[in-house]
Formats: C-alpha cells, structure tokens, sequence
C-alpha cells in the first residue's frame, strides 16, 4: 500500500490487539492512507481501496460491544457493512455509491458501508469530507 497521502493510524486497545494478533492484524500490518483521490485502508490481510468521490456518507460512530467488533474484518449480516475495529470507543463510518469489496479475496461479497477506529477520528472525518 502506498504511503502517500495524509496517514491514520488505527488506535488499537489492549484487549482488541490480542484479539487482533490472532488473524495477523497488528499495528505494523494495519493503516488508512487518504490522498487526492483515494482512500486505502489495510486490516492484516484485508484491505479496501476506493474514490473519494466514491463516499457519500461520513459519520462519527460508537462506542462498540468487544464480542460484535473485535478480532478479524467482520462482516454485517444484515447490511453487508465491513468493519476493522481495533477499539470499543469511537470510529468512522463511512457509505458509498457503489459499494466496494473488501471482505473475501475474490471480491464477491461487496459493502455498502465501512467502519474504521483510527486514533484521530475527526481528522479521518475531514480529510474524507474536503
């Protein structure tokens, strides 16, 4: 993933890494990377990579119960949404015009939506919405 960009690190809580370390999610193996056009994000061995001009929604969201967020990418059985969760407190939520794949490596599955819980959760949310 390239680096270019404005960078947001995950905030990962105690409980959540050891949870996280179990599906190969750790600090150096996750990032969400926004530049001019795109916005990338990588979860262990999940990534997303979509337009800017591809989000039409962005939302500050949580607190999140441990047992629905935390360990690997999580997939939302009644929408399809895609969360990476490495924190209970607070995260971004973010909806698009064409929903992206993520989930599965072949790209069958597709989400409308995307939960991601960097340390800077506001700052995600502006650099999304300029």
């Amino acid at each position: 993933m390239s680096t270019a960009g404005a960078s947001f690190p995950f905030r990962f809580e105690p409980r959540y890494a050891r949870a996280a370390r179990l599906f190969g999610i750790t600090e150096a193996r996750t990032a969400i990377v926004v530049d001019d056009q795109r916005l990338r994000a990588r979860f262990g061995p999940w990534h997303i990579d979509t337009l800017l001009a591809n989000i039409t929604s962005v939302s500050l969201t949580g607190p999140y119960l441990f047992v629905k967020t935390a360990g690997p990418a999580r997939l939302g059985i009644t929408d399809r949404g895609l969360t990476f969760a490495t924190n209970s407190q607070a995260g971004v939520c973010l909806e698009f015009a064409e929903p992206i794949t993520g989930m599965d490596p072949l790209g069958v599955i597709r989400h409308p939506n995307l939960t991601l819980t960097p340390v800077d959760c506001a700052g995600l949310a502006a650099a999304l919405r300029r």
